[in-house]
């Protein structure tokens, strides 16, 4: 059966949908068959980047190792039973389509709470929250005290993952491995970033999540996605000689693959 990767957070400008990308990317790299689902409905900039992928693929000529993008079918409303929701049929009907033929599916999130987002979690066999390296986005997770920097509880986003948690143990599934991913953080030392970085090691105590590093900021993550093209494909299509952040890129993913340690994936780029 399909290991699930779910992405999500409640905030959007995290990098949710490149880190989706990327790592989906580099499991199909790395010869896994890997379904992609995207549950923002309205913005689809997970499905956009795959649309992108293939149009490059194909214009290029150039074989590139893909995620495969899989819709939420159609159901007909006659077909639900009795207090079934239409759209939690829908996914279900979508992972079920692919869970026996894929090593792995990955699931993109929505940037907000929605029912779809909410059931993708009680789904996840790993769970990833890219988060911003700021007190803005922090306070999704928990709420923390300013003058102290100490945390005081659990944030909505944190209640939500504890009650997926709950689903899956009643129904007797694995506990989710739930990775937050600290994305865009800076290249100096600076004071904020040691902050946030104590507040998340007290919170990870609390919440039972892993802390991983991700991806600093840089121009090259914009350049990518009108091509679809990712860290991985520089030199499919003609970049042989890499600048010195490029590079950079390359180790931060592969450091985050490493980290989130997905059953059978040998890191080898």
């Amino acid at each position: 059966m399909a290991h699930i990767i779910v992405f999500g957070n409640e905030k959007g400008g995290s990098g949710k949908s490149t880190t989706c990308m990327h790592v989906a990317t580099a499991l199909a790299r790395a010869g896994k068959t890997v379904g992609g689902i995207d549950l923002d409905l309205r913005q689809r900039s997970f499905g956009r980047y795959l649309e992108n992928r293939a149009t490059t693929s194909e214009r290029e000529g150039v074989a590139l190792a893909s995620p495969r993008l899989i819709e939420l079918p159609s159901v007909d409303q006659a077909d639900l039973d009795p207090g079934e929701n239409i759209w939690d049929r829908r996914l279900t009907a979508a992972i079920a389509s692919a869970e026996e033929t894929h090593d792995f599916i990955v699931i993109d999130c929505p940037g907000s709470h929605t029912r779809l987002s909410q059931v993708a979690h009680s789904l996840a066999d790993t769970l990833i929250t890219p988060l911003n390296d700021s007190y803005v986005d922090f306070d999704m997770l928990a709420r923390v005290d300013p003058l102290t920097n100490k945390v005081l509880g659990p944030s909505v986003y944190s209640e939500m993952v504890w009650s997926a948690r709950q689903l899956r143990a009643r129904a007797g599934l694995q506990p989710i491995d739930w990775i937050v991913v600290r994305n865009r953080l800076g290249t100096q030392y600076m004071h904020n970033k040691k902050k946030i970085g104590d507040a998340l090691k007290d919170l990870q105590k609390r919440i039972g999540c892993r802390i991983a590093p991700g991806f600093s900021e840089r121009v090259i993550f914009r350049e990518l996605f009108p091509r679809g093209m990712t860290l991985l494909d520089l030199r499919d299509i003609g970049i042989e000689k890499m600048n010195m952040s490029n590079l950079a890129a390359r180790q931060e993913l592969r450091d985050l693959m490493r980290e989130l340690n997905l059953p059978g994936v040998e890191i080898d780029f």
